[in-house]
């Protein structure tokens, strides 16, 4: 079975010297290996302070900290994404309010973000929904008209590019998820890519239970609720000896998925999704529209190709329904949306293999 998502893992010979280096150094934890991997993040991505963490899910917790919200407040967010995208913004106390998506890509619509925006409303969440990049220069607009920060989850779309810079560029934070099944993983983590030097001090410290790492124990004073989120050196090791050939392996999904786009583009019961002008997707998968589902998905894995909706929608857990909204662009969307797998593990005979059979018809 073609698998629809797959760790990569650097070969035995380049990775394990560099970890046993690293697990007997008699330090493991946060440390300059930490250090390192922020600064070629850094370097890789072209922009921002790179705030490293155990999870991406810790990288939302600390943008919304970040960005003020509060409990009571409200955030605009989608409903179409993985659930920790949504379960952060209750973590702060807050309620999530869900923005209608466009139907053309799946992605958090932003004539709806602004129709949603309220006298509660402290942040904007947007979702580069299976690495494709939202509206961001419309929603950059509303962003600046309200005064409202926009936080970016690109736990998909690593190297995902808009007017030829990556994701991480164009919103005050940006949030990358490095879980095991991500372009790139540090087997897992995170990182908040932060725009402001000010504010990125400031989650150094709120990841670390509050203290500043620059002080000795006995001479910090905590002023603020901190956690522990940081990452340590051995996935930071990891994540260092990944980035030597980060280029190589997003760019094996984007042609892998604009290959796919050119052979789908006219087959019949297939809806192919449209992309922004100026945006450049890093298809973590590759994402299409199509009749009758169930019945696709069962022809596909009868061909041994995994096909998949991937994420159950977040309003439908009623920890994450805060309003009961109406999304009538999601429902539509969401009926069709299927996942096929586009990433370094699939060949062009794949690629040929799936096209043939969608061909088919099913």
């Amino acid at each position: 079975m073609l698998p629809l998502v797959q760790t990569s893992i650097p070969p035995r010979e380049t990775l394990m010297p560099k970890l046993e280096e690293i697990l007997y150094s008699g330090y493991v934890a946060q440390g300059e290996a930490v250090e390192q991997f922020e600064r070629k993040f850094e370097e890789y991505i072209g922009g921002g302070h790179t705030l490293s963490l155990n999870s991406g899910t810790a990288a939302l917790h600390i943008a919304l900290i970040l960005a003020g919200v509060q409990a009571g407040d409200e955030v605009i967010s989608t409903a179409l994404t993985a659930e920790p995208t949504n379960t952060s913004i209750k973590a702060v106390g807050a309620k999530i309010r869900y923005a209608d998506v466009d139907i053309a890509t799946g992605n958090i619509l932003p004539d709806a973000i602004e129709k949603s925006i309220n006298s509660k409303t402290k942040a904007i969440i947007v979702v580069d929904y299976a690495g494709i990049p939202v509206d961001i220069k419309h929603i950059q607009e509303i962003s600046e008209k309200y005064n409202i920060p926009v936080i970016q989850d690109a736990a998909h779309a690593l190297g995902s590019k808009f007017n030829g810079k990556k994701a991480g560029n164009h919103f005050p934070f940006t949030v990358y998820s490095f879980q095991a099944i991500k372009h790139l993983t540090t087997i897992d983590g995170g990182a908040l890519q932060i725009q402001d030097k000010e504010l990125y001090e400031k989650g150094k410290i709120i990841r670390w239970f509050g203290l500043d790492k620059k002080l000795s124990r006995m001479e910090n004073n905590i002023t603020m609720q901190g956690y522990k989120y940081h990452m340590n050196n051995v996935n930071a090791t990891v994540g260092l000896i990944q980035l030597e050939n980060i280029e190589e392996l997003v760019q094996k999904y984007i042609t892998n998925g604009k290959y796919l786009d050119e052979q789908l583009k006219d087959v019949k019961g297939v809806e192919l999704i449209q992309y922004y002008q100026n945006t450049e997707p890093s298809y973590w998968l590759y994402t299409i529209k199509v009749e009758n589902r169930e019945a696709f998905i069962t022809k596909m894995e009868a061909n041994g190709i995994m096909a998949s909706e991937l994420h159950k929608r977040s309003d439908s857990h009623t920890y994450l329904n805060d309003f009961n909204l109406e999304l009538p662009n999601l429902d539509e969307f969401y009926s069709k949306m299927v996942h096929l797998p586009c990433g370094w593990w699939v060949t062009k005979a794949d690629c040929d293999k799936m096209v043939e059979v969608i061909k088919g018809g099913w």
